[in-house]
Formats: structure tokens, sequence, C-alpha cells
């Protein structure tokens, strides 16, 4: 963007340097969960591994922005990965108490996806080699063990239904991460395979809409009614696929992207606060009017790459999201069907979708 970026500023001079600072349990080398306003208290009782993984990502894009700090919150959250959320048989577990000891819990595909974004962000932080072994080996530890005969993954292990798009969705940006950290293995054939199962099983071509929950078989629950749909997916695919063209794996013209743009920007925003809200039908008919933080940075992300945007509709969404967000580097996390804000403490999960979309390359993604 030409001139000024108030968003940017923000994340850069107040967020980044506000959760550098109180967003880490230094005594316990870990992450916090959440921060409250005014206290900048965490009221968690347990830890994460998406965060730990979704921070180790924000941290190493802050470290390429200068932000101080940032290349040692990057090597802490590494060393949590490997020390005490990395498995004996293979794996990472998915929850801890507060002194990192991993609770009993199954092992998610959505939170392992994570860990190899993080493995891919840390490798412009931290020596490459050994970060690529691991992610390789993680790899292996997907395909070996979540992979589902009926294509695609298991959502958990053990398995659960229903079946979801979503932890699909971020294994691929991980994927296409990874092969641009480590410039060469298994990474952009497996993106290609998620690529295909978004095309075959995600997107219904009558509605271009996107597929949230499916059967064991990846066949979509509908009714009458269609199915339930998010709008803030339909932005990160359509920021996903624009990725998959820059690095050759999709036609220029391939029409899936303006599908989900097209329905996302017809059905899915509040009919007074315009914010991207939290579910419709595959009908159209909305379903769901309250709304998150991340769907409005998913929003910013497309629109800022997408040629068909307007600078009208780029700058309401810039200003609709600076909208939820504090000037001390916190933010609301959610509003009601009225568009109020509700009270509560920033998630530190949030952090990952505001560096994705106010740092985000408009030609690369």
């Amino acid at each position: 963007m030409d001139g000024p970026d108030p968003l940017r500023d923000w994340l850069l001079h107040a967020a980044l340097p506000l959760w550098l600072a109180r967003g880490i349990d230094h005594g316990a080398s870990g992450f916090h969960e959440a921060l409250a306003p005014g206290t900048y208290h965490c009221g968690a009782e347990f830890r994460r591994l998406r965060v730990a993984a979704r921070q180790v990502f924000v941290f190493a894009r802050a470290q390429a922005q200068g932000v101080a700090s940032a290349d040692a919150a990057v090597a802490l959250g590494v060393d949590f990965l490997a020390r005490h959320a990395a498995l004996p048989g293979g794996g990472y577990a998915s929850r801890f108490t507060l002194a990192n000891q991993p609770i009993a819990a199954p092992l998610d595909l959505y939170d392992h996806a994570f860990v190899l974004l993080a493995l891919a962000s840390a490798a412009s932080v931290l020596p490459a080699a050994p970060l690529r072994a691991r992610a390789l080996a993680l790899l292996d530890f997907i395909d070996t063990e979540f992979a589902h005969p009926l294509g695609g993954y298991q959502e958990s292990l053990p398995p659960s239904l229903p079946r979801r798009q979503n932890p699909h969705m971020h294994l691929l940006e991980a994927l296409l991460a990874a092969h641009e950290a480590f410039s060469d293995g298994p990474f952009l054939a497996r993106a290609r395979t998620l690529l295909d199962l978004f095309q075959s099983r995600f997107l219904d071509p009558a509605t271009g809409a996107l597929v949230e929950f499916l059967g064991d078989d990846l066949r979509p629950a509908r009714s009458e009614a269609g199915f339930l749909v998010e709008p803030g997916h339909h932005y990160e695919w359509v920021w996903l696929l624009h990725r998959a063209r820059v690095l050759g794996l999709s036609a220029a013209d391939d029409p899936s992207a303006a599908a989900l743009m097209g329905f996302a920007e017809q059905h899915g925003a509040h009919p007074t606060s315009q914010d991207a809200i939290d579910g419709l039908r595959s009908t159209g008919t909305q379903h769901v009017l309250t709304s998150r933080l991340w769907p409005q940075t998913e929003r910013l992300k497309a629109l800022r790459l997408w040629p068909g945007a307007s600078p009208a509709a780029r700058a309401q969404a810039a200003s609709g999201l600076a909208r939820w967000l504090l000037p001390d580097g916190l933010w609301h996390e959610r509003r009601d069907a009225d568009g109020a804000p509700i009270p509560g403490p920033a998630p530190a999960s949030s952090l990952y979708h505001l560096t994705c979309a106010i740092l985000a390359d408009p030609l690369r993604g």
C-alpha cells in the first residue's frame, strides 16, 4: 500500500512489543494464552500447542521487520516445541500445564499443521538444516499416522467426526511455507494433493460456497437449508489459492477463488456493521450474526491481493479491522449480533491472523 499504513504502525509499534513484553512466560519458557485489557494478566491454567506454534510464526515475521527481541522469542518457541511438545513416538502433544507438562488429549491435525508452519517460519531466524529435518519428520508422521484411506487426513488421533476442511487448509498453508523455506523435499507434492482435495471435495460448484463439515467419506453434511459455511474461511482460501498460483500450482484462470470471493462478499457481511459474520448457510441465508476478529483479518488479506477489489473496498476492510483494535496492542475478539464489542481478554492465537493480514505482500500473499 502507498502512503502511511496505520494498521502496520499499530502492529509494529504497539502489538508486537506488547506481546513480546507481556505475552511470554519467561519463568516457564512458554507463551501466555491471552492478555486481559488493563492488567495484561493471563487467567488461563493451561497452554496450547497451536499458540506456541503461531507465536513462532508471528515473531519470525516480527524479526524480519526489525522488531527488537523477536529472535529470542522465536528461539524460545522452537525450544518449547522440541523439549516439551514433541512426543517420543512422533507427533506433538496439544495441551500442557503451566509447567509445560503434556496433558492427555487427542493428537490434533490442525495443531500439527501449525507446528509445520512454525518450523518453516523459524528458518528465517535460526539455522535451517535442523528445522528442515524436523519438518520432514513431521510430514512423515502426518502421512503415516493421520492419512485417511478415503482421502485427506484424519481430524485427530484417535479419529473423530465430523471431518473438516479447516485443518487441511492450514496444512496446505504450512506446506507452501515449508517449500519456500527449505526449497526441496515432498512439501510441494503434498500441497498439490490438498489442492486437488479442495477442488473435488471442499468447494461446492453449485454455489461457490466452501464446505466446512464432512462425513467420514468426505461427503458434505447437507439439509434442505444447505450446509453451514464461514465467510472467513472463504477469504483464507482466496489467499491460499493466490499463493498456489504464484508457486505455479494452479492456473491463472482457475475460477475457484472468484467463486469463493463472490459468495463471501455477496452474503457474508453484517447488515449494519459490514463486519464479516461468523456463519451462514450455503443458500446465502445469514445464520450467525455475531463476529470474531479473525474473519476481518482474512477479508483484508484477500482484498489486498484480489485484482477485482476496488480501492474503496480495500479501504473499508482496513478501517473495519481498525475498529477492533485497541491503542495499547490488544483488541476486541468478539462482537455480538448488534455489532457491539463483547468484553474479554485478547487471545494470543489471534496475533497470527493480525500479523498475516497486516504484513501480507499483495503480490505474493
